[in-house]
This record gives C-alpha cells, sequence and structure tokens, in this order.
C-alpha cells in the first residue's frame, strides 16, 4: 500500500534543469493549495485511498510543452479518505505513517524529479522520473497531459509504484506466504495533478 509511499514521497528541491536548457524555458512554480496528489491501494479485501499533501513543486515549459519539474510531498501528513469510522481511519493512518509502510518520522517527504519527456502529440507525454520514498531513488515512467491557457499550466499524471522497491513489503506475497485475503497489492497509485501559474 502507499501507504504509498507514496511520503514528507514523498525537501526542498531546486527544479530540474538539464544540460544545454534552452533560453526559452521557464520555470513556474506548483500552486501547492491548488494541486493535489491522491493515493491508491487494493488489497485482497478491498481498496483504500487518501491524499498526501504537496509540499513544492515545479513545471519547466517551453511554448507551454512540458520540459521537466519536480514534486515534494509530505508524507508525514499523509490522509486516509475512504474510511468514515473515526477510529478505524486513526488505525489505518497510523499504520502507514509507521515501519512497516512509510516510516514517515525518519522520511516525511518523498519527491518526484522528471528527468526525460517525451512529446506524444496533442497534449500527451510519455515522462521518465526519479522517485524517492524512505530515501530510497528508483525510475518510474508513466504518462501525463499538460494543457495551458494564459494564465496557467496543467499537468496531470497516474504514476504507478512498486512498493517494495522502496522496503515496504509489509503482507507482499513476493516476501510471504501464504497470507491468504491479508495480502496488499505490491503496487499503488498516486494521481496528481499539478497547477502552476505563469
Amino acid at each position: 500500500m502507499f501507504v504509498y509511499s507514496v511520503a514528507a514521497l514523498f525537501f526542498n528541491v531546486a527544479a530540474i534543469a538539464g544540460p544545454g536548457k534552452a533560453a526559452a524555458d521557464k520555470t513556474l512554480p506548483v500552486d501547492t493549495k491548488s494541486s493535489t496528489v491522491t493515493w491508491g491501494a487494493k488489497k485482497v479485501t478491498g481498496t483504500h485511498a487518501g491524499t498526501v499533501p504537496l509540499e513544492s513543486g515545479s513545471l519547466i515549459v517551453d511554448n507551454d510543452k512540458l520540459k521537466g519539474g519536480n514534486f515534494v510531498v509530505d508524507v508525514k501528513s499523509l490522509v486516509v479518505t475512504d474510511l468514515t469510522d473515526k477510529e478505524m481511519n486513526g488505525k489505518l493512518t497510523g499504520h502507514l505513517k509507521s515501519d512497516d509502510f512509510f516510516s514517515v518520522e525518519k522520511h516525511p517527504q518523498a519527491k518526484l524529479v522528471i528527468t526525460s519527456v517525451t512529446p506524444k502529440g496533442a497534449n500527451a507525454y510519455d515522462v521518465t522520473g526519479k522517485l524517492t520514498i524512505k530515501g530510497i531513488t528508483e525510475e518510474v515512467k508513466f504518462p501525463a497531459t499538460v494543457k495551458a491557457d494564459a494564465k496557467k499550466v496543467v499537468a496531470n499524471a497516474k504514476v504507478t509504484v512498486d512498493r517494495t522497491k522502496y522496503d515496504i513489503k509489509f503482507r507482499s506475497t513476493n516476501f510471504f506466504e501464504n497470507l491468504g485475503d491479508k495480502a496488499i497489492d505490491n503496487d499503488f497509485t498516486l494521481d496528481v495533478n499539478l497547477v502552476a501559474n505563469k
């Protein structure tokens, strides 16, 4: 479960700018109040969902085309949204923050830094990045859409994360046998909506 990572994955991170960065490129700060990161996780007996606050971020664009960027999330403040029972919600939230999952006291943040962007036509892109959770950095690839108007740039992406790569092994069938209906899916998802003001 993400819980997740994914963080606070999720750190004050400088915007990424690769070699040969064109002068036309603009680094736009992400509006953390208008942006959202939603996590989703599955287990044999159901699903869980929640949010994790965005701490900082930026998008690098050239003529409204995505070139790079990053975002940092405050994993220590992750929230469970699917459980209305206060006691059950508190137990799951606490468990996700424990060493079984995100170890938020030791690793309060998670981050994603875009390393390459491939335009696919229209507003679509294939994105590659480095995702850091619990101090472990692994490469991730995911599709994204980016739309721009006169005032802002909005980027949307769904990132699928294999939690076991980040030392989150609790009730993973990769490491434990005979879990039955107690097994938790190895993958969790992050639905990312970033709004950057021009």
